[in-house]
């Protein structure tokens, strides 16, 4: 199972099932549920961390984009104190609640934020605080978590994960004290199939009713539960040294939209400002030259073994020596073509030739020109010194530099959404036979 819902135990001691279906809400008692955000500017440990790009998307897309996906929300909002992440959350389809400056110091609690936010908005019944560092978040996550306040009459639900370590007290350098075990006993000490392990908070989501909120100061009250997830999804970035680890993680967890991933079987990118620098170099006798990166024909040759075409794409505003063309192509066995200034009246006959539609194609472009076909591809990418205009439009923006590994680490995003849509097939396939 992907998940896990059981509640806690009440004052008493009791631990309540869910509750039984004469008790759940019902649909003339619909409440205004609302997702809410926290994305302060003022990140300490990682610098405006909520937008930072992770797999090629601002930390904060990812959750908002399985908020939104889930339809689950009356509204969603962020509650920034920025103006770059007010920018980030409206360009992904957030409302901004720009938090007064009372709850934007060092010292403002969640809750604080929280209260807030719903004195402002008094129409919100509900109130789903979704972290922004939970970029492994899918939209039956959320679902399932709402349906818990909105169906099964909990008050209030936040995530946890279960884990299997064993605890020990912390004893002081100096103290001569001894440490003890917390929940172990070393003289029964079991395997890790044989005990249940801890649930942890994973600090993923945190479900609390207004009336919790405003009149109690609580975000986990009332009649309250947990949502358990696996640990696969529970990525929550809290230090530089986590991001590297988190983005491996996104990858291969994270929830990249409603479609299937996108089987690319033709590329097409553009030589200058993504497989090269930008530069092109005049030798003494006049003859032009190009630097390529060999980890970008590495990558140009990886997908070639998958059986994906690739088009080179030169500019005739910026026009490159028919000759080096020709050394061009015959190096990375593409064929190299030259576009005008808008590309896509060229590729679309192409595209068409093929027998393709857009979503098989992937674009890798750079700049203004390129806008278009990074709107229409199925899968689009831009170097990590593109312009901003080039960077909004695309749907993956590349750690790399032109022409210093943006085609290679394209190029194996391209494969793993391959590969994933490859997996997803197999687990159709697998589903139908029952």
């Amino acid at each position: 199972m992907a998940s896990r819902k059981r509640s806690l135990p009440d004052a008493n001691g009791k631990q309540d099932g869910l509750l039984p279906v004469c008790k759940q809400v019902k649909a003339g008692d619909k409440r205004h549920v609302t997702a809410l955000i926290l994305a302060r500017g003022g990140s300490k440990g990682i610098p405006l961390k909520n937008i930072k790009m992770l797999a090629g998307v601002p930390l904060l897309g990812w959750v908002l984009r399985a908020a939104t996906d889930s339809n689950m929300f009356d509204s969603v909002w962020v509650s920034t104190d920025h103006d770059e992440i007010e920018r980030v959350a409206k360009s992904w389809g957030a409302k901004v609640h720009r938090r007064s400056p009372e709850v934007s110091k060092d010292s403002s609690t969640s809750l604080e934020t929280i209260q807030e936010f719903v004195r402002f908005n008094p129409e919100v019944d509900v109130v789903c605080n979704i972290q922004a560092t939970a970029p492994c978040l899918h939209p039956f996550h959320v679902k399932e978590a709402v349906e818990m306040i909105t169906l099964q009459g909990f008050d209030s639900v936040f995530s946890v994960v279960r884990r299997h370590q064993f605890r020990w007290q912390e004893v002081k350098t100096g103290s001569g004290g001894l440490t003890k075990p917390f929940n172990l006993d070393p003289t029964n000490r079991p395997r890790r199939q044989d005990w249940d392990g801890e649930l942890c908070e994973n600090g993923s989501l945190y479900f609390t009713t207004r009336n919790l909120i405003l009149n109690e100061g609580l975000l986990q009250g009332g009649k309250v539960a947990y949502y358990e997830m696996l640990p696969e999804y529970s990525v929550d970035i809290d230090v530089d040294i986590d991001w590297p680890v988190a983005e491996q993680r996104v990858l291969r967890y994270g929830y990249f939209g409603r479609a299937t991933p996108e089987v690319v079987h033709l590329m097409f990118c553009n030589v200058s400002g993504c497989l090269t620098e930008g530069r092109i170099f005049l030798s003494a006798s006049g003859e032009e030259m190009l630097s390529i990166n060999t980890r970008d024909t590495t990558g140009i040759r990886m997908l070639q073994r998958e059986d994906v075409e690739v088009i080179l794409l030169t500019s005739s505003e910026d026009p490159v020596a028919q000759s080096l063309a020709d050394k061009l192509a015959k190096r990375t066995a593409c064929r190299v073509i030259q576009v005008g200034v808008e590309p896509l009246e060229v590729l679309d006959l192409i595209v068409m030739e093929k027998k393709l539609q857009w979503k098989d194609v992937a674009y890798m472009g750079n700049d203004e020109p390129d806008v278009k076909c990074l709107n229409v591809a199925g899968l689009s990418a831009v170097p990590g010194d593109a312009p901003v205009v080039a960077i909004n439009a695309a749907k993956y923006t590349c750690h790399s530099l032109g022409g210093r590994g943006a085609m290679r680490e394209f190029a194996e995003h391209i494969l793993l959404q391959k590969q994933k849509a490859k997996s997803q097939m197999k687990q159709d396939r697998i589903d139908s036979s029952f």
